[in-house]
């Protein structure tokens, strides 16, 4: 039977009831109050052996009597609920030195398994010296249970050097998360350098990661400085790192061993202290077993994993997400729209192949064409079935492939017959052994003219020369 002494603090007399009762039937000891300077009382008195708060309570935000806590007692868990769910509330608890945060609501087993590991354990948080802020520049949006997961990951993380491996698709926002880390956690004020490896011909990544010396190759005519040394005392985002060359994976996991590495070129070893954060859209251990990454090199890197969910799987994010676009976009000069619900369903119930950034474009589409006001149903049934609800041109990786304009194609007629649509594994296999076909097609039609039958299957060029080359699909060019 568990023992111990519980404080429990919060205004809503349900939550309370609900807590006595489960609390009291785990073995506990527990007093409840409605009221920030009750708690306070108890805490200066030297009551309880843990505390569990609301942030928001009549007399006082618990984010404020934290540091007080923590003052007297540094021993004392302290464990913060909300319902306000933001990415700002998981950091700011974790910053003013929380044992742990639960969104409201939140499941009782697993609050009672965090009450058994911190009295097991109880630990001390060092506080972080932070700034305030007012949230109006939250880095990454929704409310979902998989997103307040991940919030509750990153804010243990931010005070930490360990390695990141972010795993989603493209347009989940890995970058977001990667600068989050950077710019919240004790890193802050040292460079947050990004690399992407998919963007970089495979013969300079090596100079590009390490830097060379004057003369190292054919058109070197000075030193440059790698994105290692540009990082120094920050932190290096390795974006699609499933694209790296083997040669330079070899040489990236001597710099995790031994923290150091040697320029292009040269051959003094250089000490290193960055933080790296890595990122990939490829099932790397599918890449393992090809052989095209090193195994060694990936339990390095994946130290913490993180997988971002596509958006087709939190879609209660979506009304957090337009609104979120809507004020960037308002706050960029565009005129500010509101969005009739109804419309707000229609984007729910879309698949998403582009994921959050496709809906972004969207959004800032929406207020820049638009006269309206109100964005409709019938506006965003308009947008979302023409090929201009693709990811712009400018924003698209060349890792984005035809599967969004297949998917688009498939869910436009065979969407509404409920089971009809295949399920997901038979799905996804669809999507691919449709693309050659489907290219062919496109390249007849236009002549082999690459740049009118990307128009035609509504995607980047560049990812439609990609996919040419992979599929080795002949191209038969006009005569004309």
């Amino acid at each position: 039977m568990a023992t111990g002494s519980i404080l429990v603090a919060d205004d809503d007399s349900a939550i309370r009831t609900v807590l006595n009762q489960a609390l009291s039937r785990a073995g506990y000891e527990v007093r409840l109050t409605s009221n920030a300077a009750t708690l306070w009382r108890w805490v200066a008195q030297g009551d309880g052996d843990l505390v569990i708060t609301d942030v928001i309570m009549p007399d006082e935000n618990a984010f404020d009597l934290l540091p007080r806590i923590k003052k007297v007692r540094p021993e004392l868990p302290v464990i913060v609920m909300s319902a306000q769910n933001t990415f700002m509330t998981a950091i700011r608890a974790s910053e003013r030195g929380a044992y742990e945060y639960l969104p409201k609501p939140f499941d009782l087993k697993e609050l009672i398994s965090i009450i058994g590991r911190a009295l097991a354990e109880p630990k001390t948080r060092a506080l972080a010296a932070s700034g305030d802020d007012n949230g109006d520049n939250i880095p990454l949006v929704g409310r979902s249970p998989a997103m307040q997961e991940i919030y509750r990951v990153l804010a243990r993380l931010m005070q930490t050097d360990l390695t990141v491996m972010i795993a989603g698709e493209s347009g989940t926002g890995k970058e977001l998360v990667a600068r989050a880390l950077h710019d919240y956690g004790k890193r802050r004020a040292g460079p947050f350098v990004a690399i992407n490896m998919a963007a970089i011909p495979r013969d300079l990544i090596e100079s590009e990661l390490f830097g060379h010396e004057k003369g190292a190759f054919t058109g070197a005519a000075s030193r440059s400085a790698g994105r290692f040394e540009q990082a120094e005392g920050g932190t290096l985002f390795l974006d699609e790192i499933g694209d790296m060359p083997m040669d330079a994976q070899t040489r990236l996991l001597r710099v995790l061993q031994q923290g150091e590495y040697t320029t292009v070129g040269g051959r003094t070893p250089i000490k290193t202290d960055v933080r790296i954060v890595a990122a990939s859209n490829k099932d790397l251990r599918q890449l393992i077993n090809q052989g095209l990454f090193r195994e060694d090199l990936f339990f390095r890197l994946n130290v913490v994993p993180i997988r971002l969910p596509p958006l087709r799987e939190r879609t209660e994010d979506v009304p957090d997400l337009v609104r979120h676009f809507f004020l960037q976009a308002e706050k960029q000069g565009l005129p500010s729209k509101q969005i009739e619900q109804a419309a707000v369903e229609r984007l729910k119930r879309y698949r998403w192949p582009g994921n959050v950034r496709e809906l972004e474009n969207l959004v800032r589409r929406l207020a820049a064409l638009y006269p309206q006001d109100v964005i409709t149903a019938n506006l965003i049934d308009q947008e979302l079935s023409t090929p201009a609800s693709a990811p712009a041109e400018s924003e698209t990786s060349d890792e984005d492939d035809l599967s969004g304009s297949v998917e688009r194609f498939l869910n436009k007629y065979f969407g509404g017959y409920g089971d009809a649509l295949p399920p997901p594994g038979l799905y996804h296999r669809i999507l691919k052994e449709v693309e050659y076909p489907l290219i062919g097609a496109a390249l007849a039609a236009t002549r082999g003219n690459q740049i009118k039958a990307a128009e035609l299957l509504g995607v980047n060029r560049n990812t439609l020369r990609k996919k040419i080359r992979d599929l080795d699909i002949q191209v038969i060019r006009s005569s004309r």
